[in-house]
């Protein structure tokens, strides 16, 4: 059985105060979410440390929204990956569209952050997905097998077992606008089958989480789907009583 997941990409919102107590909110309901369900959460750089304090290893699991592609260095404002593993943090967002798009972030970038990424223990979610005029062009799968190809694929297997995917149809984020959950299975599905003629079986134990306008109206039919796994929540990440609603979607 691969894990079910619900993890909370809250971009760049809130202050540390108000951050505490959304933290605080989602603990105080974990006797909600079903069994077996993991719930990260992926505050700002400027909130690591004080939600790690708070969540001290438990069940709530804590994740950077990005990380340098250097060891260390000369490297103004950038955050490393062995900084975030110091915080203690367990997870690092990787190739969100918002950083391919507004920060020129490519495949050879993305690569070099996974590998720093997994050298400082550290699992990567990965994310993937096409923007609308791709989708309308029929190019969806080109675009996504290209994105795995150039990423994942260069990773070895006992690397590549270690990943979490996010497939983010780029068209769905903060639009409003969700795909159905026909098309989430279908690329879900297509993923699977792609990352499995280079990872054999080890792509059948792939989460593979669904990112694109996720909310507690429509996550129940969405993780129905039997290659979707969970969701990257962003907006509805923010207010805990729609963080743990959807988590309960999995019931």
């Amino acid at each position: 059985m691969r894990q079910k997941i619900v993890a909370g990409n809250w971009k760049m919102n809130t202050s540390i105060a108000q951050g505490k107590e959304l933290v605080h909110g989602i603990l105080d309901r974990m006797a909600e979410v079903p069994r077996g369900v993991k719930l990260i959460v992926a505050p700002p750089f400027t909130h690591l440390y004080p939600a790690a304090m708070i969540l001290e290893g438990g069940a709530v699991g804590l994740a950077a929204q990005n990380c340098a592609d250097h060891e260390s260095g000369a490297y103004t404002g950038e955050v490393s990956a062995a900084m975030i593993e110091s915080i203690p943090c367990q997870y690092v967002i990787l190739g969100h569209s918002e950083r391919r798009e507004y920060y020129g972030e490519t495949d050879e970038t993305l690569l070099s952050k996974i590998k720093l990424a997994l050298s400082h223990h550290l699992i990567p979610i990965f994310c993937i997905g096409e923007v609308l005029e791709e989708r309308e062009s029929n190019m969806h799968f080109q675009v996504v097998s290209s994105q795995l190809r150039e990423v994942l694929c260069n990773l070895s297997p006992d690397d590549f077992a270690k990943v979490i995917i996010a497939y983010e149809p780029v068209w769905a984020i903060g639009t409003g606008k969700t795909a159905t959950s026909e098309q989430a299975q279908e690329m879900h599905a297509f993923i699977r089958s792609f990352l499995a003629e280079t990872f054999g079986e080890l792509a059948e134990n792939t989460p593979i989480l669904y990112g694109g306008s996720c909310k507690p109206s429509n996550a129940a039919e969405l993780f129905a789907q039997p290659d979707v796994d969970g969701g990257l929540i962003g907006g509805a990440s923010l207010k805990s009583d729609d963080f743990i609603a959807i988590a309960k979607a999995f019931i």
